[in-house]
């Protein structure tokens, strides 16, 4: 009888009876009821109750009875880890049983109880078994330390485990070779640091002379591993190659693919000009073509392979185009598939075929994949000029069919394909018209209006074409509006006397009767540049368009790289690096394949440009976009709430719209105050000036002994970048208050009036303190000194440089955005001085590794002039002493946010042709010392 029937009983009290069937003497009960506890197991009862009972069973020579307790064991360990603890000494027994098959049962359980407390006593068994004689048993043990690894990592580390796996790579047998690179692997996977799997030219010997004897999925194990491997140069490379080249005959297409990953990968390395190249070529293209007489599931994982294979190397499966043409019994996804990859082969010499098996595809029932074959038809055409011609007439013929989702794919790609040849098939536009009320999907659409704009001249009725779809302006899709938008503007710039009404009704359906922010800016754009610069407008509007691209849906050239290397994975199938769709903990390890030789790369495309490129002159005062996302969405430039209240048009969030149209509101505030957290996007245009030397621009300083050193006022934001507001400044510490001072002048041709300013998040917590007071309009050609004082309690954010500033200044007519970079020295407290013994205790507490030491070139100044110089900056001298001739002055300063910073200055005094000063700091925060240094720099020789 089957053991169906343990699966049928359905009695009450039932635990009771197994438990006293489990405890009996006879053997063949307890087999039965321990069958009967499994069947009830595998249907979702809770019999952890027996698991005493069951435990106790283990006791037995009978393979099949162990095997079944086991199975209970793995299931319940985790669910009463105490309980399991009693299974412990059993293993131990197990592991040193004379029969091999009970010793790698044991060892094979162990590693799938997941039981922290149960680890430690597994480790002894553990180690036995993989130095066991033998090979079923080790190679058992090898996948059990991955397992035990996934489990507690530190114990496997402390126990040497790793280091006996790696013993392993060398063992005699290739199953136990291949176990042991599947768990080295698998735990290298989750730590890619580590270099667990070393390999090196003999431990590759080792792995490929495994790799004739093992059992398939061993030899899957091995391939992989060889192609993590990096040969030393091409001819390696070429060894290696030919001897994996014999898996490509095998009957599994895991060993198969796992074989070509390693052939595409080490392909790199070896020169175009070599005989075996070209012979490694011919090879690979059987055992691809062979994988596509397997069923439909498999079909496609191969066909999603070869689509990466054939982008990579075409000429692998250049000759072999038939076996792509698609059978009628085909699913739609293997179908589609085919069709892709005959597109990517489609050349010169095969399109006649390739023109001719679509045509006939465009007439099956499948409407996807009628779409599909239309769609190849154009870009065939792109992709192989001789055949554009040929192309656009099977195209025509199909629009004759008049059926209707042929009809719109068609329209779709001939837009592209008069993209690619301007001027060359346009006669066929009036046939397209013909079609036009047939069109109703938003893509045809689009791309019909795109053709009527794009062509307005030589269509005599094109404003009434596009008026027809003006009237349901509301209900098309974005995708139709934005084009029917452009499209109207093309033509009214070329038939302006006839189309006036049509591109006011466009432009105030897409600003003031649309919510999609889209459709409003374009419309806005379109608005202001028609009505200020029509020349301007023409220009950007009707500009070149530039030609497409042979083919668009190449995968990018280095992401193409990394998938090569994970072919044969879920990776390939997806055309999607592990990274985008893996979740959890593991490490995914980038992949990339091995430089090219330089023989091989003189027969590539020309080289680009190197990456290096020395980086620009200006310094980067402007930190990276993604900081400064959040940044904008806080940045609030509403009036107060005093003020007139907004209209519904701009958004409060600050959406800033650079367009004007929703700023009229803005404009309209008065007493504009900026929150002083309030945060301000990257300027990404206003001038940086060049750095630090505009600061502290050195030759005309006002230096004042009474407070800081300040320095002459420099243009921070030119009137060309800001429609004729042009701003200078500098920074002011006096008396323990901070200001910047502004100087604000007018070079438009209107009155500015409704100033307001606002900082950015920034290193120091810097942020206007007041209001940015301007009393009276500012006229054209007046100037305004403003002194703006500033508050150190704003929004912190590291800048880089430290010292950055952006700044956003709103008037009547825009908001303006500049950075700047303020000098440290502003920020040097009053009481910034240390007592000697502190100072003593803190210059000792102070890492060696914080100390940075600068020199201060040319400045003949004795100790006395320059201790009152910096004492005037609020840089303090604690004590000074005489050393060898020599004046030492150790300095304290304190930062607004609470930092100190340890000076020793060295000054020789006397000596006129040694004038330069030795500068020794120490501070916990080491980033500030290059800038106290420069403000030491700029305070002394000013």
């Amino acid at each position: 009888m089957t053991d169906s029937k343990y699966f049928t009983t359905t009695k009450k009290g039932e635990i009771f009876e197994l438990k006293a069937e489990l405890n009996s003497d006879k053997k063949e009960k307890k087999k039965e009821a321990v069958k009967k506890v499994i069947a009830s197991m595998t249907v979702g009862k809770d019999v952890s109750a027996l698991f005493p009972d069951v435990v106790n069973c283990m006791q037995t020579d009978n393979l099949e009875l162990k095997k079944l307790v086991y199975l209970y064991l793995m299931n319940y360990a985790k669910s009463q880890p105490d309980m399991a603890i009693m299974a412990v000494n059993t293993f131990v027994k197990d592991c040193e049983d004379p029969n091999p098959l009970i010793r790698a049962l044991a060892v094979r359980t162990m590693g799938c109880i997941r039981v922290d407390k149960i680890t430690e006593y597994l480790c002894e068994p553990l180690r036995k078994c993989l130095k066991d004689e033998d090979p079923y048993v080790r190679k058992t043990a090898a996948v059990c330390v991955a397992k035990l690894h996934d489990i507690n990592a530190q114990l496997v580390e402390d126990q040497g485990f790793l280091d006996t796996l790696k013993d392993l790579i060398s063992d005699s047998n290739p199953m136990v070779v291949a176990n042991a690179v599947a768990a080295l692997s698998e735990i290298a996977e989750s730590h890619p640091s580590s270099n667990l799997l070393d390999l090196n030219p003999q431990s590759i010997n080792k792995l490929l002379t495994a790799l004739n004897e093992c059992t398939e999925w061993g030899q899957i194990f091995i391939l992989d591993c060889l192609a993590n491997y990096m040969p030393k140069d091409d001819r390696e490379a070429q060894s290696i190659c030919e001897r994996v080249t014999p898996r490509l005959s095998h009957a599994n297409s895991a060993v198969v693919l796992s074989a070509v990953k390693v052939l595409m990968k080490f392909m790199e390395m070896l020169s175009k000009d070599l005989d075996y190249y070209g012979t490694l070529l011919k090879k690979l293209a059987p055992p691809l073509v062979t994988l596509l007489s397997a069923e439909p599931e498999l079909q496609y994982v191969a066909l999603r392979n070869i689509n990466l294979i054939v982008q990579k190397r075409p000429e692998i499966l250049k000759h072999e185009m038939k076996v792509f043409f698609v059978k009628y019994n085909d699913p739609i996804y293997v179908k589609l598939e085919k069709l892709d990859i005959m597109i990517r082969l489609a050349s010169q010499a095969n399109i006649a075929q390739v023109l001719a098996e679509l045509k006939e595809y465009a007439t099956e029932v499948d409407v996807d994949f009628v779409r599909k074959a239309v769609r190849a038809i154009g870009r065939c055409a792109i992709k192989v000029e001789q055949s554009a011609e040929r192309c656009v007439s099977t195209l025509l013929d199909l629009i004759q069919t008049k059926v209707n989702y042929v009809v719109q794919e068609a329209i779709v790609v001939i837009k592209d394909i008069f993209r690619k040849y301007p001027n060359k098939y346009e006669s066929v536009i009036a046939t397209l018209c013909e079609n036009l009320d047939s069109l109703d999907e938003p893509e045809a659409r689009a791309a019909m209006i795109w053709i009527v704009g794009e062509y307005a001249e030589r269509i005599d009725n094109a404003d009434e074409l596009l008026e027809s779809f003006l009237e349901g302006f509301h209900d098309e899709s974005t995708q139709v509006q934005l084009q029917l938008l452009t499209a109207i503007v093309k033509l009214f710039l070329k038939k302006p006397t006839e189309t006036q009404e049509l591109v006011q009704q466009v432009l105030s359906l897409a600003t003031q009767d649309s919510d999609n922010p889209d459709l409003r800016d374009r419309g806005y754009i379109y608005w202001r540049l028609l009505s200020t610069d029509p020349v301007a407008a023409k220009e950007v509007v009707l500009a070149e368009k530039p030609l497409i691209s042979e083919e668009t849906d190449l995968i990018e050239p280095t992401l193409l790289d990394e998938l090569i290397c994970y072919i044969g994975t879920l990776a390939s199938v997806y055309h999607k690096p592990p990274s985008a769709f893996v979740e959890g903990g593991r490490g995914v390890v980038h992949k990339s394949l091995p430089p090219r030789t330089a023989s091989s790369e003189s027969a590539e495309s020309p080289e680009t440009a190197p990456t290096g490129a020395p980086p620009g002159e200006q310094p980067d005062v402007i930190p990276a976009q993604g900081d400064l996302l959040g940044d904008l969405l806080n940045l609030d430039l509403g009036p107060p709430v005093s003020g007139p209240p907004l209209a519904t048009s701009s958004v409060q969030m600050g959406a800033v719209d650079l367009l004007g149209g929703g700023l009229d509101s803005l404009i309209g505030g008065t007493n504009f105050v900026a929150p002083p957290t309030a945060a301000v996007p990257a300027n990404l245009g206003a001038p940086i000036g060049s750095g630090l030397s505009d600061l502290f621009d050195l030759t005309s300083g006002v230096g004042t002994l009474s407070g800081s050193y300040v320095a002459p006022k420099a243009v921070w934001l030119p009137a060309m970048k800001a429609k004729g507001l042009e701003i200078s400044g500098t920074f002011t510490r006096q008396v323990g208050s901070i200001s910047m001072d502004l100087q604000l002048t007018n070079k438009a041709l209107q009155v500015m009036t409704d100033f307001a300013i606002q900082f950015n998040r920034n290193s120091f917590g810097l942020a206007p303190a007041a209001p940015l007071q301007v009393h009276a309009p500012l006229s054209p050609n007046q100037t305004v000194e403003i002194s703006l004082p500033l508050s150190t309690v704003g929004s912190v954010m590291k800048m880089e440089p430290l010292n950055n500033l952006q700044v956003a200044v709103k008037n009547n007519i825009d908001v303006f955005y500049f950075s700047t970079l303020y000098p440290l020295h502003i920020l040097f407290v009053e009481d910034g001085k240390m007592d000697r013994q502190m100072f003593l205790a803190t210059w000792k507490d102070i890492p060696n590794e914080n100390e940075a030491q600068f020199q201060i070139r040319d400045c003949p100044l004795n100790a006395e002039a320059a201790s009152s110089k910096l004492q005037s900056s609020n840089i303090f001298t604690v004590a000074k002493r005489n050393v060898e001739g020599q004046d030492m002055l150790y300095q304290s300063l304190k930062l607004t946010n609470g930092i100190w910073v340890l000076a020793e200055l060295r000054i020789q005094p006397g000596n006129p042709s040694c004038t330069d000063l030795e500068l020794s700091l120490k501070c916990r925060a080491p980033e500030v010392s290059q800038h106290v240094y420069q403000a030491y720099e700029t305070i002394l020789k000013n």
